[in-house]
């Protein structure tokens, strides 16, 4: 989650507030946070150097604006372009592509091969896994139970290459 905050940051300084808003406001269709959970993160992005905080006066109330340090758009940059891990590459294949703009249109494409190689793994493990089941003979009594795990297996390929498709279909032109 810091390296989504710190992506959001790029837009703009922005208070906890803000943040919390651009979660709701659609980022949370794909990664979810709380309010407590954004603010624990804007604290240890600030404690580990890759946010700063502003006071600004607003309505004669003092309002923190996090900003994003050189070091912190250097972690970022790294982050984006370093293979995808743990188990649901999902969310931060999506989080990245959402914050794909910040990147120099240069790299781009590399992110975005990143991404395709951990979705492609993952498929070809996928397609291994259901290569093998298909030849295992399923006992009758068993049945019902294996054509409900095949199906949740089928939805993995496909969503596996709904993905892939996706991602070749990016338009990653300045």
């Amino acid at each position: 989650m810091q390296f989504l905050i710190l992506g959001i940051l790029l837009d703009a300084p922005l208070t906890l507030y803000d943040v919390h808003k651009r979660f709701r406001a659609g980022i949370s269709l794909f990664y979810a946070a709380s309010f407590g959970s954004i603010q624990r993160a804007l604290r240890q992005l600030e404690s580990q150097g890759w946010a700063r905080v502003d006071e600004a006066a607003a309505n004669g109330r003092g309002r923190k604006l996090y900003r994003v340090t050189a070091e912190g758009r250097r972690s970022w940059h790294t982050w984006m372009t370093s293979p995808l891990t743990g188990s649901d590459p999902e969310p931060l294949m999506l989080a990245r592509i959402h914050l794909l703009g910040h990147l120099p249109p240069a790299e781009r494409p590399l992110c975005v091969e990143v991404i395709r190689t951990r979705i492609a793994q993952d498929q070809s493990r996928l397609a291994a896994l259901a290569e093998e089941l298909d030849a295992t003979d399923v006992p009758e009594a068993v049945r019902e139970l294996y054509r409900f795990r095949r199906a949740t297996l089928d939805y993995g390929l496909r969503s596996h290459g709904l993905a892939l498709s996706w991602l070749d279909d990016l338009d990653l032109s300045a």
